[in-house]
């Protein structure tokens, strides 16, 4: 799987990166790779932690979504990434989710409110 880009008006950030993805919004993994599949960054989380391994350095934090703020500078919803991805149309504040191109292995999701705008894009094997 890949993610293709995450970015946001007011701090554009942008990166594609192959990632493995495992567990769920409660406990999990995931493995972001370099485009020569090296692991660029391992993320880890279960109730009351999470852990970034990066460059050779582990960060601690308090909840994936910490991790996540801290990561992408922007929240992610990561319940809703989870229905994403098994092709549930999760509805979610501030966000809308355009599934219709799930089938070939492509998700599209956007946030408008509360700013910063932020868009998420998904390429995945089917």
């Amino acid at each position: 799987m890949r993610i293709e880009a995450l970015a946001s008006e007011t701090e554009p950030r942008a990166f594609s990166a192959g990632f493995d993805l495992s567990g769920s919004a409660v406990a999990g993994t995931l493995m972001l790779l370099t485009p020569l599949g090296n692991t660029a960054a391992a993320l880890a989380w279960s109730p009351g932690s999470a852990s970034l391994r990066s460059d050779g350095e582990v960060r601690q934090f308090e909840s994936l979504d910490a991790l996540l703020r801290s990561a992408v500078g922007t929240e992610v919803p990561v319940a809703a990434l989870f229905a994403w991805l098994r092709g549930e149309n999760m509805t979610l504040a501030g966000w809308s989710a355009d599934l219709t191109q799930y089938a070939s292995g492509r998700i599209t999701a956007r946030r408008q409110q509360p700013a910063p705008a932020t868009e998420l894009t998904l390429l995945f094997e089917p």
